[in-house]
């Protein structure tokens, strides 16, 4: 099998940019293949053993399987990810969102609340970028966690995982204590309304956990309130919250911490000119 014939294979599924990408990223990360071997023709050279792989994997491509979790890791903020399909795969707009918080004044940030953390890649990517800080990192999903864990481990970060949901803080929580009071919180939550299904990709509605996209149908911005109230009694004064958002609700949700005390809220675009970032301050 050469190149073009890898690549032609997925474009019934995909663009030929995005084809010949993922062809190239399969090569180089499973098969050690820089683009200049590729050019040499050096995928024919492969072994027998790497043949029957290569084919196993294209297969599985050609179902609409994600990449990340063939190969079982992504790239994010310049470093690999383990991920699996029982955390989402971390995206380029969530890199935008860490390079905001990490590009600030981040020298003052010595505690730090990662909500929904799934492979970690926000909580792990913070931690190393900011090592003086202390890092928290939540999730719901056992799974999610042991990734996570597993990420932070290879990686080198320290973090610490703890199973919550924000959805359900017990009221006499130890998370209530002044200890608790962080200097940033951060969240990318499931927000993606059940209505909106009908023009996502399918590789991303068969495998991607549903838990980690959707919302509620009757509550499209509850993961928003719910963190922004814990925030706002758990953040210190003049520590920041920080959230990725859904461009359809991202005004609901500047509104909603608005009501809650928040000053400062700014709403920033993604590299696609969408709302997609927001910044809110406790005076």
């Amino acid at each position: 099998m050469d190149y073009e014939t890898l690549w032609r294979r997925l474009t019934p599924l995909y663009d030929i940019g995005e084809a010949k990408a993922l062809i190239r990223w399969v090569l180089e990360v499973r098969f050690g293949l820089s683009m200049a071997d590729i050019l040499c023709g050096k995928v024919n050279e492969l072994s027998a053993d790497d043949q029957k792989e290569l084919n196993s994997i294209i297969q599985r491509l050609e179902k609409g399987e994600p990449v990340q979790y063939i190969i079982g890791v992504a790239d994010f903020c310049g470093r690999q990810f383990h991920v699996a399909p029982g955390v989402l795969i971390p995206r380029p707009e969530t890199e935008e969102l860490c390079r905001w918080i990490t590009q600030g004044d981040a020298s003052s940030v010595l505690s730090v609340l990662d909500i929904g953390t799934g492979s970690g890649c926000i909580a792990i990517t913070l931690a190393m970028e900011m090592p003086e800080a202390k890092v928290t990192a939540w999730d719901i999903s056992d799974e999610a966690l042991g990734i996570a864990q597993e990420n932070a481990q290879v990686l080198g970060a320290k973090v610490r995982f703890e199973r919550q949901d924000i959805l359900n803080i017990p009221p006499d929580s130890c998370l209530l204590t002044p200890d608790s009071c962080y200097d940033l919180i951060v969240s990318n939550p499931p927000y993606i309304q059940p209505k909106e299904s009908d023009g996502m990709a399918k590789n991303v509605l068969d495998y991607e956990p549903h838990q980690a996209l959707f919302t509620p149908d009757d509550q499209p911005i509850i993961f928003y309130q719910r963190i922004g109230d814990f925030a706002w009694q758990h953040l210190k004064t003049g520590g920041a919250l920080y959230f990725e958002l859904n461009p359809l609700t991202a005004h609901e949700v500047s509104d909603y911490l608005h009501q809650l005390g928040f000053s400062e809220i700014e709403i920033r675009q993604d590299q696609f000119g969408k709302q997609r970032f927001l910044k809110a301050t406790k005076i």
